[in-house]
């Protein structure tokens, strides 16, 4: 088994560190299996990225975007890259995490929900 990247644990690390107000607010719903039991963590490196929140068993990954993300073609590679390896990208800007938490749950509800059955739940 391979062993960590340490610079891409350290780079992870800094950015929980580092998390904005609306990234709390949202992993506050998220953590410790609060969402339906299912597993959530944050600021998780996957492949060359790291994403914002991630539930593992059902490859769902969540991130939360501010402006300077609008028409963002990194986005698209990231996203490809995702859809390649088999991972699904919910994408939720800052404001609607802000003004509409209980629609942007039960979006990620729904989402889960369609994620094929996985064991370890």
């Amino acid at each position: 088994m391979r062993g960590a990247d340490e610079s891409k644990t350290e780079r992870a690390r800094n950015l929980r560190n580092a998390s904005t107000d609306v990234e709390g607010k949202l992993w506050y719903r998220l953590r410790g299996r609060r969402l339906n039991g299912y597993k959530f963590v944050r600021q998780e490196p996957i492949g060359p990225y790291t994403v914002d929140f991630i539930c593992r068993e059902c490859r769902l990954i969540i991130e939360v975007e501010g402006g300077q993300h609008a028409d963002s073609q990194r986005d698209v590679a990231r996203d490809k890259w995702f859809t390649d390896h088999k991972y699904r990208a919910l994408r939720f800007w800052n404001n609607e995490v802000s003004s509409n938490l209980a629609g942007v749950l039960e979006t990620i509800v729904t989402a889960l929900a369609e994620a094929p059955p996985h064991a370890d739940r």
